[in-house]
């Protein structure tokens, strides 16, 4: 949903609000004060500037306030409007982080840190190997439903956090995926074979490992659902598994060594990733 509208309606546009108690709301309240000084400086009221942008009064003053997150589109042509030669629009970045909720920030901030994740996959594909086109399905079928706003929002955070495939130095990423998560044709088969062709690309990467647990095993370490385990350069690791310790993320040596032993298992009982990668193709083939 976009953010611009008939500014003649006084419609208050849905878009991403601030918690105030978010500690990314003082980002937000800075860059709507260098916004509203760059409008004033340029000596445009709201409404003429909100005719020149195609913005309504209301939400320029939100954003001005720091009530409201701009959009990359709000601030590109803000930056044409008031001639800024690229400074407003370089907000960007800030506020791209900002717009992901607090949640997801502060996981893309530890995946950002970690020299290698290794994670299992039950019920869909994992989110950092996920298409938009897929994510966005899997966040539209989701029950009581999102909001077309709050859709947007998670799918442009999911697509952000797969930056970690381009750090350098790279990190190691090791992926377990259930078969059924394989064949479950989420969005529809076309939505599922270019999701199948993304698996495959990845896979070549040489930081990046996946493995395919078969249906028809008989002995599975991974019945109690999702494992994460990421580790960082000094040595400390965060772990979870929703089978243990409530779910909660721990840090605890003991606690993380049965998340470990428990994914070593997991790894031992699924595929080879080069086995792995055969049968992705040969799912993609049937698809």
């Amino acid at each position: 949903m976009d953010d611009t509208t008939d500014v003649t309606d006084g419609v208050d546009e849905p878009g991403w609000d601030v918690d105030p108690d978010d500690e990314i709301a003082p980002a937000v309240e800075m860059a709507g004060a260098q916004l509203k000084a760059w409008r004033e400086g340029a000596g445009k009221r709201v409404v003429e500037f909100g005719l020149l942008i195609g913005y309504s009064e209301d939400l320029i003053r939100k954003i001005e306030r720091g009530a409201r997150i701009p959009r990359p589109e709000y601030l590109d042509k803000a930056d044409s409007a008031l001639n800024a030669e690229g400074r407003i629009s370089a907000m960007k970045k800030v506020m791209a982080e900002a717009r992901y909720p607090k949640k997801v920030r502060e996981l893309a901030k530890m995946e950002a840190q970690s020299v290698e994740l290794a994670l299992y996959n039950n019920h869909n594909i994992h989110g950092l190997l996920q298409t938009e086109e897929y994510a966005r399905a899997l966040f539209e079928m989701r029950r009581p439903a999102y909001s077309p706003d709050d859709v947007a929002r998670m799918v442009a955070a999911r697509m952000g956090r797969r930056s970690v495939f381009e750090r350098l130095p790279a990190p190691e990423l090791c992926f377990i995926q259930e078969e059924a998560t394989l064949r479950r044709p989420i969005g529809g088969r076309m939505v599922l074979r270019r999701q199948l062709e993304r698996l495959l690309e990845v896979g070549q990467l040489r930081n990046v490992e996946i493995q395919v647990m078969p249906t028809d095993r008989e002995d599975h370490a991974g019945m109690e659902g999702l494992i994460e385990v990421l580790k960082f350069g000094d040595g400390t690791a965060v772990g979870r598994c929703e089978g243990e310790f409530n779910g909660r993320p721990v840090s605890d040596r003991k606690q993380l060594r049965i998340i470990e032993l428990r994914y070593g298992i997991i790894r031992g009982q699924a595929l080879t990733p080069r086995e792995s990668l055969a049968f992705i193709e040969q799912l993609l083939g049937e698809t």
